[in-house]
Protein backbone atom coordinates (compact mmCIF):
# COMPACT_ATOMS: atom_id res chain seq x y z
CA UNK A 1 0.00 0.00 0.00
CA UNK A 2 1.00 3.42 -0.83
CA UNK A 3 1.57 5.63 2.49
CA UNK A 4 -1.55 7.71 2.83
CA UNK A 5 -3.22 8.69 6.16
CA UNK A 6 -4.16 5.01 6.58
CA UNK A 7 -0.95 3.43 7.00
CA UNK A 8 0.75 2.30 9.91
CA UNK A 9 4.10 4.45 9.76
CA UNK A 10 3.40 6.93 7.18
CA UNK A 11 6.51 8.69 5.90
CA UNK A 12 5.33 12.09 4.96
CA UNK A 13 6.29 15.18 6.74
CA UNK A 14 6.48 14.57 10.89
CA UNK A 15 6.75 18.22 11.72
CA UNK A 16 4.27 19.47 14.45
CA UNK A 17 2.05 22.32 13.57
CA UNK A 18 -0.37 24.41 15.62
CA UNK A 19 -3.68 24.70 14.74
CA UNK A 20 -6.55 26.46 16.41
CA UNK A 21 -10.50 24.44 16.04
CA UNK A 22 -13.84 25.16 17.85
CA UNK A 23 -14.54 21.40 20.09
CA UNK A 24 -17.62 21.36 21.89
CA UNK A 25 -18.41 25.44 21.68
CA UNK A 26 -14.81 26.78 22.54
CA UNK A 27 -11.61 27.41 20.64
CA UNK A 28 -8.55 25.14 21.42
CA UNK A 29 -5.18 25.01 20.37
CA UNK A 30 -3.83 21.46 18.85
CA UNK A 31 -1.16 20.16 16.97
CA UNK A 32 -1.37 18.18 13.76
CA UNK A 33 1.10 16.72 11.22
CA UNK A 34 1.75 16.10 7.89
CA UNK A 35 0.63 11.91 7.19
CA UNK A 36 -2.64 12.47 8.89
CA UNK A 37 -5.98 13.04 7.87
CA UNK A 38 -7.25 16.63 7.10
CA UNK A 39 -3.64 18.17 8.68
CA UNK A 40 -4.04 21.42 8.00
CA UNK A 41 -7.87 21.98 9.48
CA UNK A 42 -11.13 20.19 10.90
CA UNK A 43 -12.59 18.47 7.89
CA UNK A 44 -15.73 19.68 7.28
CA UNK A 45 -17.43 16.42 7.25
CA UNK A 46 -16.02 15.79 10.81
CA UNK A 47 -17.32 19.98 11.44
CA UNK A 48 -20.54 18.34 10.53
CA UNK A 49 -20.45 15.09 12.10
CA UNK A 50 -19.72 17.29 15.51
CA UNK A 51 -22.60 20.35 14.85
CA UNK A 52 -24.89 16.92 14.28
CA UNK A 53 -23.89 15.46 17.47
CA UNK A 54 -24.33 18.46 19.19
CA UNK A 55 -28.01 19.27 18.57
CA UNK A 56 -28.64 15.67 19.59
CA UNK A 57 -31.34 15.19 22.20
CA UNK A 58 -30.49 15.40 26.02
CA UNK A 59 -30.75 11.84 26.58
CA UNK A 60 -27.22 11.42 24.32
CA UNK A 61 -25.62 14.07 26.77
CA UNK A 62 -25.99 11.88 29.33
CA UNK A 63 -23.55 8.92 28.12
CA UNK A 64 -21.58 7.51 30.21
CA UNK A 65 -20.45 4.04 28.56
CA UNK A 66 -17.68 3.61 26.30
CA UNK A 67 -17.36 6.10 23.07
CA UNK A 68 -15.34 5.18 20.34
CA UNK A 69 -13.61 7.23 17.63
CA UNK A 70 -13.10 5.02 14.99
CA UNK A 71 -10.38 6.17 12.79
CA UNK A 72 -9.55 9.21 15.13
CA UNK A 73 -6.70 10.49 13.29
CA UNK A 74 -5.23 13.89 15.24
CA UNK A 75 -8.39 13.39 17.17
CA UNK A 76 -10.90 16.58 16.79
CA UNK A 77 -13.95 13.58 17.01
CA UNK A 78 -12.79 11.86 20.41
CA UNK A 79 -11.68 15.31 22.07
CA UNK A 80 -14.80 16.84 21.12
CA UNK A 81 -16.38 13.72 22.94
CA UNK A 82 -14.15 13.88 25.97
CA UNK A 83 -14.57 17.08 26.49
CA UNK A 84 -18.72 16.73 26.69
CA UNK A 85 -19.03 13.69 27.97
CA UNK A 86 -16.49 13.96 31.21
CA UNK A 87 -17.84 10.83 32.98
CA UNK A 88 -17.61 8.33 29.89
CA UNK A 89 -14.64 6.34 28.75
CA UNK A 90 -13.44 7.64 25.18
CA UNK A 91 -12.01 5.21 23.21
CA UNK A 92 -9.76 6.58 20.12
CA UNK A 93 -9.12 4.14 17.78
CA UNK A 94 -6.25 4.73 14.63
CA UNK A 95 -3.78 2.39 12.84
CA UNK A 96 -2.00 5.12 12.12
CA UNK A 97 0.72 5.21 14.76
CA UNK A 98 1.46 9.27 14.21
CA UNK A 99 -2.31 9.80 14.47
CA UNK A 100 -2.19 8.17 18.24
CA UNK A 101 0.72 10.22 18.82
CA UNK A 102 -0.88 13.59 17.78
CA UNK A 103 -4.10 12.33 19.69
CA UNK A 104 -2.29 11.45 22.51
CA UNK A 105 -0.67 14.77 23.24
CA UNK A 106 -3.91 16.80 22.17
CA UNK A 107 -5.76 14.96 24.82
CA UNK A 108 -3.12 15.79 27.45
CA UNK A 109 -3.48 19.76 26.54
CA UNK A 110 -7.17 19.12 27.28
CA UNK A 111 -6.33 17.59 30.63
CA UNK A 112 -8.49 14.01 29.09
CA UNK A 113 -7.50 11.58 31.95
CA UNK A 114 -10.21 9.72 30.12
CA UNK A 115 -9.65 9.46 26.79
CA UNK A 116 -7.55 6.37 25.75
CA UNK A 117 -5.82 5.67 22.97
CA UNK A 118 -5.05 2.87 20.94
CA UNK A 119 -4.03 0.73 17.95
CA UNK A 120 -7.44 -1.31 16.74
CA UNK A 121 -5.82 -4.21 18.33
CA UNK A 122 -5.25 -3.18 21.71
CA UNK A 123 -9.06 -2.39 22.51
CA UNK A 124 -10.06 -5.64 24.87
CA UNK A 125 -11.92 -8.19 23.54
CA UNK A 126 -15.85 -8.42 24.37
CA UNK A 127 -15.53 -4.36 25.35
CA UNK A 128 -18.65 -2.98 23.79
CA UNK A 129 -19.39 0.88 23.38
CA UNK A 130 -22.34 2.69 23.94
CA UNK A 131 -21.37 4.92 21.25
CA UNK A 132 -19.29 4.74 17.63
CA UNK A 133 -18.42 8.09 16.10
CA UNK A 134 -16.68 8.20 13.00
CA UNK A 135 -15.56 9.83 9.80
CA UNK A 136 -14.84 6.80 8.21
CA UNK A 137 -11.91 6.62 5.91
CA UNK A 138 -14.38 5.92 2.80
CA UNK A 139 -10.71 6.27 0.47
CA UNK A 140 -9.56 2.44 1.48
CA UNK A 141 -12.11 1.12 -0.83
CA UNK A 142 -15.14 -0.60 -0.63
CA UNK A 143 -14.49 -3.94 0.28
CA UNK A 144 -11.56 -2.56 3.50
CA UNK A 145 -14.50 -0.23 4.60
CA UNK A 146 -17.17 -2.95 4.27
CA UNK A 147 -14.44 -5.24 6.68
CA UNK A 148 -13.64 -2.40 9.38
CA UNK A 149 -16.98 -1.57 9.54
CA UNK A 150 -18.16 -5.34 9.91
CA UNK A 151 -15.39 -5.43 12.38
CA UNK A 152 -16.63 -2.32 14.74
CA UNK A 153 -20.46 -2.16 14.36
CA UNK A 154 -21.53 -5.54 16.13
CA UNK A 155 -19.88 -4.36 18.87
CA UNK A 156 -22.21 -1.73 19.77
CA UNK A 157 -24.11 -2.14 23.28
CA UNK A 158 -27.68 -2.93 23.19
CA UNK A 159 -29.51 0.26 23.01
CA UNK A 160 -26.27 1.52 21.47
CA UNK A 161 -25.64 3.78 18.49
CA UNK A 162 -23.29 4.67 15.69
CA UNK A 163 -23.06 7.99 14.09
CA UNK A 164 -20.88 8.25 10.73
CA UNK A 165 -20.41 11.07 8.60
CA UNK A 166 -19.98 10.29 4.41
CA UNK A 167 -19.80 12.64 1.94
CA UNK A 168 -22.93 11.98 -0.86
CA UNK A 169 -20.52 11.60 -3.59
CA UNK A 170 -18.67 9.32 -2.26
CA UNK A 171 -22.04 6.62 -1.31
CA UNK A 172 -23.25 7.93 1.64
CA UNK A 173 -26.64 6.97 0.75
CA UNK A 174 -25.26 2.98 -0.69
CA UNK A 175 -23.42 2.98 2.31
CA UNK A 176 -26.42 3.12 4.57
CA UNK A 177 -28.31 0.97 2.21
CA UNK A 178 -25.84 -1.91 3.03
CA UNK A 179 -25.47 -1.57 6.90
CA UNK A 180 -29.26 -1.60 6.93
CA UNK A 181 -29.22 -4.88 5.05
CA UNK A 182 -25.91 -6.40 6.57
CA UNK A 183 -26.96 -5.74 10.14
CA UNK A 184 -30.38 -7.03 10.99
CA UNK A 185 -29.85 -6.29 14.36
CA UNK A 186 -29.31 -1.91 13.27
CA UNK A 187 -32.29 0.54 12.75
CA UNK A 188 -30.06 2.83 10.35
CA UNK A 189 -31.13 6.47 9.06
CA UNK A 190 -30.03 9.47 7.98
CA UNK A 191 -30.41 11.66 10.55
CA UNK A 192 -29.00 15.24 9.05
CA UNK A 193 -27.38 16.40 5.63
CA UNK A 194 -25.49 19.50 5.39
CA UNK A 195 -22.82 20.89 2.46
CA UNK A 196 -22.99 17.59 0.51
CA UNK A 197 -22.54 14.96 3.55
CA UNK A 198 -24.78 12.63 4.96
CA UNK A 199 -25.06 11.59 8.68
CA UNK A 200 -25.79 8.32 9.02
CA UNK A 201 -27.00 6.71 12.54
CA UNK A 202 -27.46 3.04 13.46
CA UNK A 203 -29.01 1.84 16.68
CA UNK A 204 -28.61 -1.30 17.84
CA UNK A 205 -32.02 -2.42 18.80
Amino acid sequence: MTQHYFSESPVGDARKREIEVELAGAPRRLVTAGGVFSPEHLDQGTAVLLRTLDKMTPEAEAVTGPILDLGCGWGPIALSAGLNHPEAEIWAVDINERARALTTENATRLGLTHLRVVSPDDVPFGLEFSEIRSNPPIRIGKQALHALLGQWLPRLAPGGLATLVVAKHLGADSLQSWIAAEFPTLSVTRIARDKGFSVIQAVRR
